[in-house]
């Protein structure tokens, strides 16, 4: 099959040593060919950095499954946070005073109020009031829809510096026990043998290089699975070689995990890994979205394609707002090329959960 010049021509602008460029055409690889077995019966939504307050991941991706998606798609594109999943998830069939049905929450009651209330403006659940108080009722049964949680750390360049910090982070990920499977992913050089396969990381997490000019992975080792149904351990402070005694720890109880693993996959779900666009500046004349390997990567006209995002704002000096021209002249939506960049990639979000929905 002849190599399509077009994608090389690109493929050769793109600076794939950049963090950037590298993270994203790794998500939009394991968007069209997670897992590396390449088992079509398994779905696997992705989203990118994305993760809890104290540790985000490069990329994230999320195992369901057609039916539990099906059962999600119920609840809206929306995110829901702790204390929104924790009314979906409690919300009684019949209607019932929000107080008696709801669990003893961890915050004042009044929080609970407010998002009831929004969570009824959005459509997820009914209220009614009777007697003066609040009740609720369920539209849906909140779906159980995670199966599994994997997290890959990118390092286009896993020089010796690069692999020790990698190696902390791990240690922290695999103690902790949130995801169900750590990955390290680099970029394949000419080397005989792959820098990955000297670096000293934990040997919990799997290893892969990966060619973003060829769209092609390459998997060293395979991951073990991590103790996501165990209390975890949460190193705060981690010890090195010579002072073992330096290492602070607490505990992270399985409920704590449950819910920190709702929340992501709950993040995952609503932004994807499209959601690069919301921190650029798309209404800039010189913003561009290019297609590669069946997806859309940002470009600029000054800085090339994959322009990091703090460089692309409006404090570049490079920076032009769209001509309001541009805005009149029989675009598809209101607004000009910067609203329609973002609905494209808004549409592509939907389309990647309607295809798994779908058993596609």
């Amino acid at each position: 099959m002849r190599d399509n010049p077009t994608k090389e021509r690109r493929s050769s602008r793109i600076d794939w040593n950049q963090e950037f460029s590298f993270e994203l055409a790794i998500c939009l690889w394991a968007e069209q060919n997670w897992p590396p077995s390449r088992d079509g019966s398994e779905k696997f939504l992705v989203g990118r950095q994305i993760g809890t307050k104290r540790r985000r991941w490069d990329t994230v991706l999320v195992k369901t499954t057609s039916e539990q998606l099906q059962q999600r798609n119920k609840f809206g594109s929306r995110e829901f946070d702790q204390q929104q999943l924790h009314i979906l998830k409690n919300a009684p069939q019949t209607w019932a005073w929000y107080r008696e049905a709801l669990p003893e929450p961890e915050y004042p009651w009044r929080y609970i109020r407010e998002e009831i209330h929004r969570l009824a403006n959005w459509g997820t659940i009914e209220t009614r009031k009777q007697s003066n108080k609040i009740e609720i009722r369920r539209k849906w049964e909140y779906p159980s829809w995670i199966d599994r949680i994997v997290a890959i750390e990118n390092k286009p360049d896993l020089d010796a510096s690069a692999a020790k910090n990698l190696t902390a982070q791990l240690k922290h990920d695999i103690a902790l026990g949130l995801a169900d499977e750590a990955w390290v992913a680099t970029r394949v050089t000419e080397d005989e043998t792959e820098p990955v396969l000297f670096a000293d990381l934990p040997v919990e997490a799997g290893a892969m290089t990966f060619n973003p000019s060829q769209m092609t992975a390459e998997v060293h080792w395979y991951p073990r699975q991590l103790a996501v149904d165990q209390v975890g351990t949460r190193i705060k402070n981690l010890s090195d070689d010579q002072n073992k005694s330096t290492c602070e720890f607490s505990y992270a109880s399985f409920e704590w995990k449950e819910q920190q693993r709702a929340e992501i996959a709950e993040r995952v779900y609503a932004r994807g890994w499209r959601s690069y666009i919301d921190i650029m500046q798309p209404d800039c004349k010189h913003f561009e979205l290019q297609e590669y390997s069946g997806g859309m990567l940002p470009d600029c006209k000054y800085y090339g394609p994959c322009q990091r995002s703090r460089k692309c704002k409006q404090s570049c000096k490079e920076f032009e707002p769209e001509p309001p021209q541009w805005r009149t002249q029989g675009w598809p939506i209101s607004g000009g090329p910067g609203i329609r960049f973002q609905e494209i990639l808004k549409q592509r979000r939907q389309r990647s959960r309607e295809h798994h929905s779908n058993g596609e």
